[in-house]
C-alpha cells in the first residue's frame, strides 16, 4: 500500500536517524510510548518547558506518521511520547515526573517517589563527577586525571555509565 507523503531523501534519512531513548509497550491497552530522558541546563525559569517543546518537536513527525498508519491499517495501537527531563542541578517538576511514571504503569506512589529520588540523586552524582573531571583534566594527561580520583569511584562509574575515555589526539 502506497501513502501519499511528500518527502525527499533527506527527510527520510532524518526520520530514520532519529531514535528515542527508549520505548514502552502496554499490550493490553495497545499503547506504546517513545521515552525521552534528558538532562538540561536549569538556569532559566522556563528551561523545562523549552526542553519539553524541543523533544516534542523532535518526534512529532514520527508520532504523526505512526498514528496515521494506525488509522489507515486500523491496528488499534496508539503511539505517544513521554519525556523525563531533569535539570543538571537536580531540579525536576515535582508533579509532572510522578504523573508520567504513573502513565507508564508505575501505580505505587512510594515506588514513583523512590524513582524520582533516585533520579535526582544520580543526576547530582553525575554532575559532581563531571565537574571533578572538568576541574582536573584541562592541565593533565588522561591517565593522571583518572589516578587523582578514587579508583573505586572511577572504575565503578565508568562501567555503570558505559563511559570510555579516549586517549588524547596528538
Amino acid at each position: 500500500m502506497a501513502y501519499d507523503i511528500d518527502c525527499d531523501e533527506t527527510d527520510i534519512d532524518t526520520f530514520i536517524a532519529r531514535r528515542p531513548d527508549g520505548l514502552s509497550f502496554d499490550k493490553e491497552k495497545k499503547l506504546y510510548a517513545f521515552l525521552e530522558y534528558t538532562r538540561a541546563m536549569d538556569t532559566n525559569e522556563d528551561w523545562a518547558e523549552k526542553k519539553e517543546q524541543e523533544k516534542n518537536d523532535r518526534y512529532c513527525s514520527h508520532l504523526g506518521f505512526i498514528n496515521h498508519l494506525r488509522n489507515q491499517e486500523k491496528s488499534g495501537w496508539k503511539a505517544s511520547q513521554t519525556n523525563f527531563t531533569t535539570g543538571v542541578r537536580g531540579f525536576l517538576h515535582t508533579n509532572q515526573f510522578p504523573t508520567r511514571l504513573e502513565s507508564l504503569g508505575v501505580k505505587n506512589k512510594n515506588t514513583r517517589e523512590a524513582i524520582r529520588n533516585k533520579t535526582v540523586q544520580k543526576t547530582l552524582f553525575m554532575s559532581d563527577m563531571i565537574l571533578k573531571f572538568f576541574l582536573i583534566a584541562p592541565n593533565c594527561k588522561t591517565e593522571w586525571t583518572l589516578q587523582t580520583l578514587p579508583t573505586k569511584i572511577t572504575n565503578k562509574n565508568m562501567e555503570n555509565f558505559n563511559l570510555h575515555l579516549q586517549p588524547p589526539r596528538l
